[in-house]
């Protein structure tokens, strides 16, 4: 009987990312989930089955799959995120043998389908831990991709009859949770951290498992802020206030409210510089706070409203909705801004509990203060 089951259903510790909400599904107050039970059945996107000495292992391509493809651009809108793992266990690359390289990985299908399709052409084990669902680093930061896992997933495979060596290579953004020498005290391999980047395991591999600086920097590119633009997008249209906000902009346009028109359209450029526009071109906006740099730009878009409103040149109920507009707008902006920092590398958990306890008051009080003058304006203007 095979020992892997699939259910169906040092210098690099660092402190981990603050991740959001959605990051951590599968955990519940902060414990280990166990076994993935929502888990996606490896029949689905195995090539087969290799027999080795503890039974039959699901063998993984390097190349995805039209379903492969079509679950990533679902979880990059955000649908289904929370239940995209796959199976806790062992995995074969291709064909390796006794002597192949083994890999450790998440059971996030995104993290894993990172690794492998990073390999191709290469013969390895993949071993992938139970971290509920979750990417590396922030599972590293909440204690399911540490050495726990790692000797208890290692001997639930049973790894140790498969190969020959003793090395295991980790992800570099594993090493907040997972300590090497313990992982050598637990199961008596050597963990060995690999480079930031996937796509920079072949050079590591040719160079004997050795990384270059340049392999150990994380970096933050536009191109992988653009990526996870969609998702705080698709994030923002799912939430329950844009929906509520929704259901009465379109009650003032059905019963023709003087200037709902502009006021949907001072809203939605409010999510955008929020949840688009700071995130694409975050380095270049001043300041360190995520929550200011969205307000930067909320508040050159909410000037930009009152111009075209002409809010400025009018009486006093203009001048409360231009009051409404500058103070709301720069908010929500604002909010938006900082829920990025779940996404981006280079925050922290400690820094973004400081940002939230300053900015968030900050923001609460600007966006009541808005809505208090929209409502003023609105009396004022009869």
């Amino acid at each position: 009987m095979p020992l892997v089951k699939f259910p169906s259903a040092a210098g690099l510790e660092k402190e981990s990312c603050c991740c959001g909400p959605d990051c951590c599904r599968g955990t519940k107050g902060g414990k280990k989930a166990g076994i993935f039970d929502r888990s996606i059945d490896p029949v689905r996107f195995a090539s087969g089955r290799r027999m080795t000495a503890v039974g039959e292992i699901p063998i993984v391509a390097a190349r995805l799959g039209l379903r492969d493809r079509w679950g990533a651009l679902r979880v990059r809108l955000g649908i289904g995120r929370g239940r995209y793992a796959i199976a806790p266990g062992l995995y074969a690359l291709g064909s390796p043998d006794p002597w192949s390289p083994v890999f450790v990985t998440a059971n996030y299908k995104l993290s894993f389908d990172a690794l492998r399709t990073k390999l191709p052409g290469i013969d390895a084990w993949i071993l992938v831990l139970d971290t509920g669902g979750i990417n590396v680093w922030c599972a590293a930061g909440k204690g399911t991709f540490g050495a726990d896992e790692v000797a208890g997933r290692l001997e639930a495979s049973g790894l140790k009859k498969i190969v020959f060596h003793r090395t295991l290579i980790l992800p570099q953004l594993g090493a907040p949770g997972a300590s090497a020498p313990e992982i050598a005290r637990r199961t008596g391999f050597r963990a060995v951290f690999g480079p930031v980047r996937a796509a920079d395991l072949k050079a590591f591999l040719d160079a004997g498992m050795t990384a270059a600086p340049e392999m150990r920097r994380v970096r933050f590119s536009l191109r992988d802020r653009l990526i996870l633009v969609p998702m705080e997008l698709a994030g923002v249209v799912r939430s329950k206030f844009f929906l509520a906000g929704l259901g009465l902009w379109l009650a003032a346009m059905i019963a023709g409210i003087r200037g709902a028109p502009l006021a949907g359209a001072a809203a939605a450029g409010a999510i955008f510089a929020g949840a688009a526009a700071t995130p694409v071109l975050l380095p270049w906006i001043p300041g360190r706070m995520f929550a200011a740099k969205g307000a930067i730009l909320g508040v050159l878009w909410a000037s930009a409203v009152c111009l075209i409103g002409g809010f400025p040149s009018g009486g006093p109920a203009d001048l409360a909705a231009a009051a409404a507009v500058l103070l709301f707008l720069p908010a929500l902006s604002a909010f938006l801004a900082m829920n990025f920092t779940g996404s981006s590398t280079f925050t922290s958990l400690s820094g973004v509990v400081a940002e939230m306890k300053v900015a968030v008051p900050v923001m609460l009080t600007a966006a009541g203060l808005g809505l208090a003058a929209a409502v003023l304006a609105a009396v004022i203007g009869g």
